[in-house]
């Protein structure tokens, strides 16, 4: 399925088709199109197979000097398809996907003047051209012609000056200029567009030789008709529970007794016919399949045992999904029922499509449960790119900036489950086994509270139950984390600048090592020696056994609150926080803009986390730690209130302003343009920062109450 572009959607991801003409001359008002071409890229590639390449009858004779150049004569095109044909099969050709030309500014004028002509209505396509991606990709270059950009390349020209032929040389030198532009900071069709936008000078030079803007003008997609109400509620206020469980050796007859008596559609199967056991224990039974048995074996099929005809694998969903999750996962899978499972997977209930069924009748769903379906990074990075035009939208529906961000993180969390199963199969395939023992994957920061912004890095880390730093298990994982990371950046979710990574060895080991490295966390005697360390006190487990990220969470949960002078060494890193405002009590910006995390959310979320560690509190939301404060009396209440909806605030700005900038291909910071906030919003923040300012002297008074 395509998925529709973004201007956050990676390079490596886009679907493309790279499009060429010939013509009767260059001047962009008076030529005529003789052949119209176009190949198709697909996730950073080239695909030869599918192809689009017509002549095209002009109307008028071929110039003798343009004969010269193409080798297309009157006797070649005679009889081809009028333009408005041709176009009109090149259109459906691409329908979806972004054009990609070299100089495509000269064919996209052309093409409007030759749409004009025939009387139709144009619309310029959203385009790139490979000769401005080539000159940022290398300034250095002395041109950009497509020789010269293929000889850097080390690209092949075949067929040139045919328009398939040039199509498929600009379609590989896109391809091929794409890892060049990453290490420029280009990696997204936005981030594209605006550098091609900022080469003013060849822009000029094009304008004056009557090209068309070669590149699109990022903007804002409009958001539409859209229903928030799949973001705002998690699978487990909806499921029925407890789940209706029958023997393997119950007849069709019992089942369908059972079902009637307790008006369900559903029963789950299992060998102890018990309700807590692990999802991956269960078969499903549905009135459907029971009615098709009967179809098939008449008033006979009430005799036959359930286990015989029950579905299995059992399709399940986290009880804590939001609920568009598991609209997306039944209509990929095509069923009607999901088995809910808790942190434990274990059975919690069951979800059916009887319990959708309104939210189906709604507005647009929009997210969808591509990335956990993904069989690739590539596919992965298209589902990704959507996120930022959801979260505007949500942002426009006034929903809390709390649940936007969870849905972000609920994404992350599944994108760094889904990159574990497709590493896994990466080491299996490559002849490095299978996994040596059972291990959790866990992601750690910002994904683990169920606070990640857009501008998400990598935060994880792995638990295997045995093994020696550096011994056959852990080179293993080490391969693992390294394969982990790689497909996550791929996917936009870059490397962590701070190595808080799996791949790396201070953030995997065995449970036992684990369980040691958090015992010398809580012993250290100074605040510097614990730098990235109250990150892990977020992590959640995604990934593999996640009991053995459980039980590492309740561990460290412990082994910090048994020792305040751990809480209290957290704390300090709070004694220096510089502050936002000047000398008159503005607001102290940098080009405009104002870090909001450095200023305002590091303050607040580290203050909960140190406080809920002191005093016992296992929760991993910003928000849960500072209520759990509130329900155990410590600390002001007005006071933790404040920090609430500061925190909050502070959420709803930052992921307002990533979403415009990753939309317009600005880079994606922890920073707000003031400008753009009314008066109103620019006197909220103040408050929500003069309440993060006053978090020193709050966690002081709360460390010991």
């Amino acid at each position: 399925m395509t998925r529709r572009t973004t201007g956050a959607t990676p390079l490596s991801a886009l679907e493309a088709v790279a499009i060429d003409s010939e013509t009767t001359g260059l001047d962009t008002a008076s030529a005529r199109i003789l052949q119209l071409a176009g190949i198709a890229v697909s996730r950073g590639r080239v695909v030869p197979d599918e192809a689009f390449d017509t002549f095209v009858a002009p109307g008028e004779v071929i110039p003798p000097a343009s004969t010269a150049i193409h080798g297309l004569t009157d006797a070649m095109v005679r009889g081809a398809p009028p333009f408005a044909e041709a176009w009109g099969r090149l259109k459906t050709f691409a329908a979806g996907r972004i054009l990609v030309g070299h100089s495509i500014g000269f064919d996209l004028a052309v093409l409007e003047n030759e749409a004009s002509r025939a009387g139709f209505e144009w619309r310029k396509p959203r385009s790139l051209c490979v000769r401005l991606l080539g000159a940022i990709a290398n300034p250095r270059l002395p041109d950009t012609s497509l020789e010269a950009l293929a000889g850097w390349l080390g690209v092949g020209i075949g067929g040139r000056h045919s328009a398939i032929g040039d199509a498929r040389a600009a379609a590989d030198i896109f391809v091929a200029l794409q890892p060049h532009l990453a290490e420029r900071g280009i990696r997204t069709l936005a981030e594209a567009e605006r550098a091609c936008l900022d080469l003013t000078s060849h822009l000029e030079n094009a304008h004056r030789a009557g090209w068309a803007e070669p590149v699109s003008r990022p903007d804002l997609p409009a958001t539409g008709q859209f229903d928030p109400y799949a973001y705002r509620h998690r699978v487990r206020e909806l499921m029925s529970t407890p789940a209706a469980v029958i023997t393997a050796s119950a007849t069709a007859q019992d089942a369908v007794k059972l079902m009637t008596e307790r008006r369900i559609s559903s029963v789950f199967v299992s060998d102890a016919a018990a309700g807590n056991g692990l999802v991956s224990d269960y078969g499903i039974v549905t009135e459907r399949d029971v009615m098709r048995l009967l179809a098939g074996h008449g008033e006979r099929a009430l005799a036959m045992k359930v286990g015989e005809f029950a579905s299995r694998p059992l399709a399940s969903i986290a009880g804590g999904a939001f609920v568009y999750r598991a609209i997306s996962r039944m209509d990929r899978l095509g069923i009607r029922h999901l088995a809910v499972r808790d942190e434990s997977e274990r059975l919690a209930g069951v979800i059916s499509s009887r319990d959708l069924l309104r939210l189906r009748a709604g507005a647009a769903i929009h997210l969808d449960d591509a990335i956990n379906a993904a069989r690739g990074a590539e596919e992965m990075a298209q589902a990704w790119a959507t996120l930022p035009a959801v979260a505007n939208a949500l942002i426009s529906e006034g929903l809390d900036a709390r649940l936007i961000a969870g849905v972000v993180s609920e994404e992350l969390r599944v994108a760094t489950r889904r990159a574990a199963e497709l590493a896994e199969e990466g080491m299996r395939a490559s002849g490095a086994g299978g996994p040596p023992c059972r291990y959790a994957v866990m992601v750690l920061g910002s994904g683990g509270r169920g606070e990640s912004l857009l501008a998400a890095d990598q935060d994880n880390a792995i638990v295997f139950e045995h093994g020696a730093p550096d011994g056959p298990e852990d080179r293993w994982f080490a391969d693992l984390g390294r394969r982990i990371a790689d497909i996550l950046d791929v996917t936009g979710i870059a490397y962590c600048r701070g190595g808080i990574m799996a791949r790396n060895a201070e953030w995997r080991g065995s449970s036992a090592h684990w369980r040691a490295r958090i015992d010398a966390w809580v012993r250290r005697s100074r605040p510097e020696d614990l730098l990235n360390v109250d990150i892990f006190f977020d992590q959640r487990p995604v990934h593999g056994e996640l009991s053995l990220g459980t039980q590492l969470f309740a561990h460290a949960f412990a082994a910090g609150s048994a020792e305040p002078a751990f809480a209290k060494l957290l704390g300090e890193t709070l004694s220096s926080l510089a502050t936002p405002f000047n000398l008159i009590g503005g607001l102290r910006a940098e080009e405009g803009r104002l870090d909001l995390k450095n200023y305002g959310l590091f303050p607040i979320v580290t203050a909960a986390r140190t406080l809920s560690i002191r005093h016992g509190i296992r929760r991993r939301s910003t928000r849960g730690r500072l209520e759990g404060l509130i329900e155990k009396g410590i600390g002001g209440a007005d006071e933790l209130e404040n920090l609430i909806d500061a925190h909050a605030f502070l959420l709803s700005l930052l992921l307002a302003q990533q979403s415009r900038d990753l939309e317009l291909g600005v880079p994606v910071s922890n920073r707000v343009e003031i400008a753009a906030l009314s008066r109103a919003r620019q006197s909220e923040l103040k408050s929500a920062l003069r309440a993060a300012q006053n978090v020193p002297d709050l966690v002081q008074a709360a460390m010991f109450a």
